[in-house]
């Protein structure tokens, strides 16, 4: 079956998808998966057919999209698997992270599954990610910043209500002050003279 990757676009074609992708970054951001294809189009300023040319589906826009964003966490990831400080690495790419969910509604929507599944493409990049992520944890856990009974599976639950919190308090004076307070829960829990942890 021949697929876009296999044949070249016009550079009208081109600038045509561009559009379209560059109106569907904003809308999605904005709103998520909600946005009609239709309406996509009439805000770039194509046809419903040049959409559907390009993307037949709504799903596979918003999976383009969603591909996107995953490729620029996996840059991130690996660029924190390169910094010394594990902890301060580890943590820094999960408020990374959160803060761009936190802005992009479409973003959120794939951290959370709400999205249903993605194609090959982007369940393979998905997979990538969450293998950088695990290195990230398992450094972060060996250099003792990040307490030892937690998987990764935990963490993407913890980043999720991080965004279930930012989202339910709306806009503060200080952006990511309760990704950090759910973040607290992933420190390693230290003994106290009483012999009792916290």
């Amino acid at each position: 079956m021949t697929t876009e990757r296999q044949r070249p676009l016009r550079a009208d074609a081109r600038r045509n998808r561009e559009r379209i992708l560059q109106t569907a970054r904003t809308a999605f951001a904005a709103e998520g998966l909600a946005v009609p294809l239709d309406e996509i189009a009439r805000r770039a300023g194509v046809g419903p057919g040049t959409v559907h040319r390009h993307f037949p589906t709504k799903e596979a826009l918003f999976e383009a999209i969603v591909r996107e964003h995953l490729e620029q966490l996996t840059l991130d990831a690996r660029a924190a698997l390169a910094e010394a400080e594990a902890g301060s690495a580890f943590f820094a790419f999960l408020a990374r992270m959160t803060a761009e969910a936190d802005a992009k509604q479409d973003l959120t929507e794939a951290i959370t599954a709400a999205s249903g599944p993605m194609g090959v493409e982007a369940e393979e990049l998905a997979a990538r990610l969450r293998e950088l992520f695990g290195a990230l944890l398992s450094r972060a856990q060996q250099a003792g910043a990040v307490r030892d009974d937690v998987d990764a599976a935990d963490v993407q639950a913890v980043v999720v209500a991080a965004l279930t919190a930012g989202r339910r308090r709306g806009t503060s004076e200080r952006p990511g002050r309760l990704a950090e307070l759910v973040f607290d829960c992933l420190l390693p829990r230290h003994t106290h003279a009483d012999g009792n942890t916290a």
